[in-house]
């Protein structure tokens, strides 16, 4: 079950076999439904996510009871709240399963702990927080500098497959608009 997250950290480090079933000893398994929220609002954020299989979203409730979606992860993503999970403290987003998915999770005091036994993680962490920083900062230059028909088409023309796969009233929260906005431009692209 866990040959995905094999792949990923071979991907960044190297570690032999046998380190590597220890580092995976760390990590537990889980399968959520879709639908199914693994960390909601007010709860305590303990837990970094590694998708094995199928598609989670990160989301905040906005003024208006209008959920955000802020973030996705695909197989081989990882996802929690950052802050909250660093500082273990209590989160204002929910993590939701948007496809039946099968998860490796880690706990903030298992990744320390793995990371004094294997120092080479440390570098392994480092590598999957900046990509999540790079992707956070392309999205706010996407969000000031294109306009919402502009983003949609960007990511159409990118992840064609990501945009086929993810519903499409997800796609509007998370270019920030409404559903129906969406539709009119995908039947101005269609024209």
């Amino acid at each position: 079950m866990l040959e995905n997250l094999k792949g990923h950290l071979w991907k960044f480090i190297d570690v032999d076999p046998i380190q590597l079933e220890e580092i995976l000893g760390y990590f537990r398994t889980k399968t959520v439904a879709r639908k199914e929220n693994i960390l909601e609002e007010g709860q305590v954020c303990k837990y970094h996510f590694f998708v094995l299989n199928g598609m989670l979203r990160k989301f905040f409730v906005n003024e208006k009871g209008v959920e955000q979606t802020t973030e996705f992860a695909i197989e081989n993503w990882w996802i929690t709240d950052n802050m909250a999970f660093e500082q273990r403290a209590v989160t204002t987003f929910y993590i939701q399963a948007v496809e039946k998915s099968e998860l490796a999770y880690i706990s903030q005091e298992d990744q320390e702990k793995l990371v004094v036994a294997f120092p080479t993680m440390e570098r392994y962490f480092r590598f999957v927080y900046q990509r999540a920083y790079a992707a956070a900062q392309m999205r706010i230059k996407y969000l000031f500098s294109l306009s919402k028909e502009q983003f949609y088409l960007d990511m159409l023309q990118k992840y064609p497959h990501f945009v086929q796969r993810v519903p499409q009233y997800l796609i509007a929260s998370f270019l920030g608009f409404t559903p129906e906005y969406l539709s009119e431009i995908r039947k101005r692209i269609i024209r």
